[in-house]
C-alpha cells in the first residue's frame, strides 16, 4: 500500500483524510511494514465504508486488515440511527458470529504430552469438521426456533455444559432480539443439523500450550500459567449464518435505491437501521448469534467428553467467548457525549476496558478477555480490553493474524500431506478431513500474527497478556 495516501499520526495508526463522498476520516491501526503489506483493496474499501450514510468518528481497520466482501476484514465502524444510519450485511460477514471461546483443562503439558495422540485422535472422532459436516444433533422446526432464541442458554438447558458458563459469553450466552421468523426455511434447514460442528476454512479446536506471560496481573485473574494447556474452539453460526448474509445482501442490493442510498461498491449493500428490511436483518443476524454461541457450547460439551474419557477427573472451565463479525447496539462516548451506536466488528474483537457494565463481576475492574487466533503452527494471544482502547475503535481489536494470500495461492505453495508432516516433527498434530484445507490455512499463507498483536498492543487496543502454541489442531 502506497504510504503517500496516509497521514501517520503516531508509530501504529495511519489516517485517510476526507476526500470525495466520504463523510469521515478513515483509520488505520499498524506499523509501517504491516501497512506497506496491504492490499490497495483495504484502503478502497475502507474510504467507501467512510461514504456510508449515519457513520461515526471514522471507519477503522485493524492491524490484520485485508481485502473482504464490502467491507475489509478487520474493519470496523459505527453507525447512529437517530442520524439515519444504516446497517449492512456486509459489514458483518457471512460468517455471522464466528468467534473464539478459551477453555481451561488445568493440566500442565507434561501431563498432557502422552496421551496428545489419542488426545488429537479422539476429539478429531468426537467433533465432526470439515465442509457439509453433521453434528450429534439434529433439530425439528420447533427446537430450531428454541436454539435461534436462546444461544448458549439453549444449549445448557439441554444439557451442553452448565449455567457457570454463561457468564463467560459475551451477551452471557444469548443475543437479546433475535426473531428467528427472519430467518428463512433455506437457511434453517442448512443448520439442521450442523450444531455442534467445526465447518471448514480457517475454523479449528486447538490445544495450546500457555508459553508467555506479558501481564502478570490480568494473567492472574484469567488463571493463566506458564506450562498449562488450553482449547480453543474458533468456528461461528455454520451454513445458517452464511444463507443469512446472501439473502440479506441481495434484498439490500435491490432496495437501496429506494431508501436513497448511492452505493460505491454493491457489496457495500445496506439499508437503515430503522426500516422495516434493517430491523429484518437485524433479528436475522441476533439468531445467528445464537446460533454461533449455541454451536461452540455444543462443541464444548463434546470436548469436555473426551477429556473426561482420557483423563478422569478432568475439569474444563471456560475463560471466555467472544465474537468478531457482528453488528450490536453499544453505548460509547463520541466528543464528550454518550451515544447508543450500532457497531459493525467484520473480522474485528469487541474489547471492553475496566469497568464496562456488560462484562462479568469477577472481570468488570480487569477487563474482557480479547481472544487472537494462529494458524496451525503459529502462536494464538489473550489480550485484554483497556481504558484507552474504549475511545481507539469503539473498544475494538484484532482477530487474528489476517490472510496474506488467498487460498489459490496457498494450494500452489503448500501440500497438505507435506504441511502435515513438517508441522508434526515441530510438535505440533494436525487432524483435518481435508488436505486441501490444510494446504489453503498454511501459517505462511497468513501475517505474523506477533506483529499484529504487537501493533494492536501498541496501538493501545488492547493489552498482551499471554502467548500460546499449538500442540493439537483439529482443522475443518
Amino acid at each position: 500500500m502506497n504510504l503517500a495516501q496516509f497521514k501517520q499520526v503516531s508509530e501504529v495508526e495511519w489516517k485517510i483524510a476526507p476526500f470525495g463522498k466520504m463523510r469521515v476520516p478513515a483509520v488505520i491501526f499498524a506499523d509501517q511494514a504491516l501497512i506497506r503489506d496491504m492490499d490497495d483493496k483495504v484502503f478502497e474499501q475502507l474510504t467507501n465504508v467512510a461514504t456510508l450514510p449515519g457513520i461515526v468518528q471514522a471507519a477503522y481497520a485493524m492491524p490484520d486488515a485485508h481485502w473482504g466482501y464490502g467491507f475489509p476484514i478487520g474493519g470496523v465502524a459505527a453507525f447512529d440511527a437517530d442520524a439515519g444510519g444504516v446497517v449492512s450485511a456486509g459489514g458483518v460477514g457471512f460468517d455471522i458470529s464466528c468467534g473464539v471461546r478459551t477453555l481451561h483443562t488445568g493440566l500442565r503439558a507434561d501431563e498432557v504430552a502422552p496421551l496428545k495422540q489419542r488426545l488429537a485422535d479422539r476429539l478429531f472422532a468426537r467433533i465432526p469438521a470439515g465442509v457439509g459436516s453433521t453434528g450429534p444433533l439434529r433439530l425439528n422446526a420447533n427446537e430450531m426456533d428454541a436454539m435461534l432464541r436462546g444461544g448458549a442458554r439453549w444449549a445448557v438447558e439441554h444439557g451442553y455444559g452448565s449455567a457457570a458458563d454463561l457468564d463467560r459469553i459475551e451477551e452471557h450466552g444469548y443475543m437479546a432480539g433475535a426473531e428467528p421468523d427472519q430467518v428463512s426455511d433455506q437457511a434453517k434447514r442448512r443448520q439442521r443439523d450442523e450444531i455442534g460442528t467445526l465447518g471448514s476454512g480457517n475454523h479449528y479446536l486447538e490445544l495450546q500450550e500457555i508459553v508467555e506471560i506479558h501481564d502478570t496481573k490480568a494473567a492472574d485473574r484469567f488463571r493463566l500459567r506458564v506450562g498449562e494447556v488450553v482449547v480453543s474452539i474458533h468456528c461461528g453460526s455454520r451454513g445458517l449464518g452464511h444463507q443469512i448474509g446472501t439473502e440479506f445482501l441481495k434484498q439490500m442490493v435491490i432496495a437501496a435505491p429506494g431508501y436513497g442510498i448511492e452505493l460505491p461498491d454493491r457489496e457495500l449493500a445496506c439499508a437503515p437501521i430503522n426500516s422495516s428490511l434493517g430491523q429484518a436483518y437485524l433479528g436475522a443476524m441476533r439468531a445467528a448469534i445464537n446460533c454461533a454461541l449455541a454451536n461452540r457450547q455444543v462443541i464444548t460439551h463434546l470436548t469436555r467428553q473426551v477429556f473426561a474419557d482420557l483423563l478422569p477427573g478432568t475439569h474444563l472451565t471456560l475463560i471466555y467467548d467472544v465474537s468478531h463479525n457482528t453488528c450490536k447496539l453499544e453505548s460509547h462516548t463520541v466528543d464528550g457525549q454518550s451515544r447508543r451506536l450500532y457497531v459493525h466488528r467484520k473480522g474485528a474483537t469487541r474489547a471492553f476496558g475496566p469497568g464496562y457494565p456488560a462484562l462479568p463481576n469477577e472481570l468488570r475492574d480487569i477487563g474482557q478477555p480479547v481472544l487472537i487466533g494462529g494458524s496451525m503452527g503459529t502462536a494464538s494471544y489473550i489480550l485484554v480490553g483497556t481504558e484507552t482502547g474504549m475511545t481507539r475503535a469503539f473498544s475494538s481489536a484484532c482477530h487474528g493474524a489476517g490472510r496474506a494470500m488467498s487460498r489459490h495461492q496457498a494450494t500452489r505453495q503448500w501440500h497438505g500431506r507435506t504441511l502435515m508432516d513438517e508441522l508434526a516433527g515441530q510438535g505440533v498434530l494436525i487432524r483435518s478431513p481435508s488436505l486441501r484445507g490444510v494446504a489453503e490455512e498454511a501459517p505462511g499463507a497468513y501475517k505474523d500474527v506477533g506483529a499484529v498483536v504487537e501493533a494492536a498492543d501498541r496501538a493501545g487496543l488492547a493489552c498482551k497478556v499471554a502467548r500460546l502454541k499449538p500442540l493439537v489442531c483439529i482443522k475443518g
